[in-house]
């Protein structure tokens, strides 16, 4: 008999909200010993096992059907899963852990207001400097996907080790693809975020896995949360 795997944000915030999250339908989880598996107890559902997994690991898992359900952010897994709808169910979004997606340009770049002022500044740059505008991402997938969208060719993108808002400011980056962070950090890096550059919408979001191997005690398991959280699973159920 195998049980249904819950992988939860193994600390912080995320991790708090979620089980503040669970215990406000019914379901609560107690966290217990300091190991990865088994590191806690899931109570108001039959035979749940948690399983505690870094944000950025939980799309991995869902993917490959190690575990059956998690919570992490929409962007991890439209960043880190090609084809993710073939892989992963999108069952609730919670209602916290918000992030947006983002382009910002320099604040000086006053000209460029829209997505074709940054097309003919790209073009521009390279003709001047023999080499494509740098934007500095840890966002790779959905920032050239969103690019390519925009008809912007004249690019490249390079990895953001650290803080991508200095990179400009290092002379690093011309421009940068980020979650937001405050106002306050982007102005006091001189950036300003492009008004048509919302790349994603973001939030903590209970997704389940259509590898996973859904027994029926995992699929009784999954029948119990359903009624509890008010979600439909039916495209896990009926698989």
């Amino acid at each position: 008999m195998h049980h249904l795997k819950l992988g939860l944000p193994s600390k912080g915030r995320l991790q708090d909200l979620t089980i503040d999250w669970f215990a406000a339908r019914g379901i609560t989880i107690e966290r217990t010993g300091s190991g990865r598996e088994y590191a806690g107890r899931v109570q108001g559902v039959d035979n749940v096992e948690l399983v505690l997994l870094s944000a950025g690991e939980i799309p991995r898992e869902l993917a490959a059907g190690r575990i059956h359900l998690g919570v992490t952010g929409q962007d991890l897994i439209h960043e880190k899963i090609p084809m993710w709808q073939d892989h992963i169910v999108e069952l609730q979004t919670m209602g916290f852990g918000f992030a947006d997606l983002i382009l910002a340009v320099p604040s000086v770049w006053v000209d460029v207001e829209t997505l074709d002022d940054l097309d003919a500044v790209a073009a521009a740059f390279r003709a001047k400097h023999g080499f494509r505008l740098r934007i500095a991402t840890k966002y790779h997938n959905l920032t050239r996907e969103f690019l390519r969208r925009h008809d912007i060719a004249d690019y490249q993108l390079v990895d953001s080790q650290g803080a991508t808002e200095g990179t400009v400011k290092n002379l690093t980056a011309e421009a940068i693809a980020d979650i937001t962070s405050s106002g306050a950090t982007l102005e006091a890096n001189h950036l300003k975020i492009l008004p048509e550059g919302l790349i994603l919408k973001s939030q903590a979001t209970l997704f389940g896995a259509k590898n996973a191997d859904w027994d029926d005690t995992a699929k009784a398991a999954l029948r119990q949360m359903q009624g509890l959280l008010g979600i439909d699973a039916g495209a896990l159920l009926d698989g």
